[in-house]
């Protein structure tokens, strides 16, 4: 293991020469300065993990260091060593980025206490900087399409405002990122994004687990609990699905939309919330208003400003940058060497038809990664579905009618296109383009069966 290495900048001989008794015998490499300066030269030829830094010297003060300190892109942790300790002197070097304040004469104890607990504090936070670097890389949206590059645009202007966002789009084009992505942009970025699938939670649930309910409001309701409303205080809550939800919620909803209130269920009190809503669906809401299934005046409310996100089809130049990106993500997620795509498998990858959108892609290509075993995913490596339309010439026997062979390609790509989806039918249908009843009668006359998954 590579030794801790500090640097101490003092202009006292005799305290440079303390502090390097004190760290060595705990096993810390020492590097020493006389200056700010000196110090300068000695980050930009070594790796220092820590800095001890002496608050009154010539030429530049400990806090002028710290501030120049600061525009370095990689910035050890820093303790202050001073004699002329004064709770406006620990304040300025803190303010400036110090971790700790030490006084002059150093006790061993007390230097070694301080050294440690800044370095734990900069192991820290190196590692929460990686983690929501990589946490932002799963929320990002990939890709420079013209069609993306519009919904990019007006998440940017949307973000800003208080404005009310009605997110559209098949299902897995990823709604919930651009949602996340104008969350992000806002002045409410650091409060609360609170997500809520509305399809996902029963009818019976879903009123008690949006606005809470009291103790006691119904069996099984040991305690009082706040609702999702209530947890996105100040922040964002996104609806998700929000199609799904049944008029009476939706009354409910269309209370906090207009008024900023509501109540538990089985409460009283009146609760005040400040809350940016923004909703999604995959299903036409006008065609839904029309029928009575989704009320006109939440549909207005909700549909201040509508986003459009693009199926993949619509945007097959992104396809490789999102094949790229999710191969990075799955090695390093399982530790496998880097893998690249073949430019024939690649190819083969842009043309197929995706009918599950990203989340589709992205589900298939971790399958692949795992599934592959070198380091280059070829043409090969793909299942049957993406093989059949690049059958050579001359790969079925002379002497079949044209009847025959109809039936027999026929019958090879609805076999690939079930074995692509795992047997699922109703995906697989999805890919030929055909209903899921004809895909059954289909399959019954081709002599096809499958057991769903």
């Amino acid at each position: 293991m590579k030794p801790i290495r500090i640097l101490t900048v003092d202009d006292e001989k005799n305290v440079r020469r303390s502090v390097q008794i004190i760290l060595s015998a705990s096993g810390y490499e020492v590097v020493e300065a006389a200056s700010a300066p000196e110090a300068e030269q000695a980050l930009d030829r070594e790796s220092i993990d820590l800095i001890l830094l002496d608050i009154v010297m010539p030429q530049m003060d400990g806090l002028q260091f710290l501030q120049r300190l600061r525009k370095r892109a990689l910035r050890p942790a820093v303790v202050v060593l001073s004699g002329n300790a004064t709770v406006a002197n620990a304040v300025a070097a803190t303010r400036e980025g110090a971790h700790d304040f030490v006084e002059k004469p150093i006790a061993k104890e007390k230097l070694l206490l301080a050294v440690r607990n800044a370095l734990q504090q900069q192991r820290l936070s190196q590692a929460y900087e990686q983690l929501r670097h990589e946490m932002a890389g799963r929320f990002e949206l990939i890709g420079d399409s013209g069609a993306l590059q519009q919904v990019k645009e007006h998440m940017l202007r949307v973000a800003p405002t208080s404005t009310r966002v009605l997110i559209l789009g098949e299902s897995g084009t990823g709604k919930e990122l651009v949602a996340r992505g104008i969350h992000d942009a806002s002045d409410r970025r650091g409060l609360p994004f609170i997500k809520v699938n509305c399809a996902a939670i029963p009818e019976e649930l879903i009123e008690s687990e949006l606005f809470g309910h009291e103790k006691g409001s119904f069996t099984g309701a040991t305690e009082t609990h706040d609702g999702k409303f209530l947890q996105a205080d100040g922040g964002t809550l996104f609806l998700d699905e929000i199609a799904d939800m049944s008029l009476r919620v939706q009354a409910k909803v269309l209370r906090v939309l207009q008024e900023g209130e509501f109540e538990r269920v089985g409460g009283r009190q009146t609760l005040r919330v400040n809350v940016r809503v923004l909703s999604a669906t995959n299903k036409d809401l006008e065609d839904l208003v029309r029928s009575g299934k989704f009320r006109e005046d939440l549909w207005f409310r909700i549909n201040v400003v509508p986003i459009l996100v693009p199926p993949l089809r619509a945007r097959r130049e992104d396809i490789p940058l999102l094949v790229q990106h999710f191969i990075a993500a799955y090695c390093r997620e399982n530790g496998f060497r880097a893998k690249a795509v073949s430019t024939a498998a690649m190819e083969r990858l842009v043309n197929h038809a995706w009918p599950g959108n990203i989340r589709e892609l992205r589900n298939f290509i971790e399958r692949l990664v795992i599934l592959t075993p070198g380091t280059i995913i070829e043409a090969a490596d793909l299942p049957l579905t993406f093989q059949v339309a690049s059958q050579p010439p001359g790969a079925y026997p002379p002497g079949l009618t044209l009847r025959d062979l109809r039936d027999r390609i026929e019958k090879d790509y609805v076999l690939a296109c079930l074995q692509s989806t795992g047997g699922n039918v109703s995906q697989a249908a999805r890919i030929l383009g055909i209903e899921r009843s004809n895909l059954h009668k289909k399959m019954r006359a081709l002599g096809v069966s499958v057991q769903e998954s």
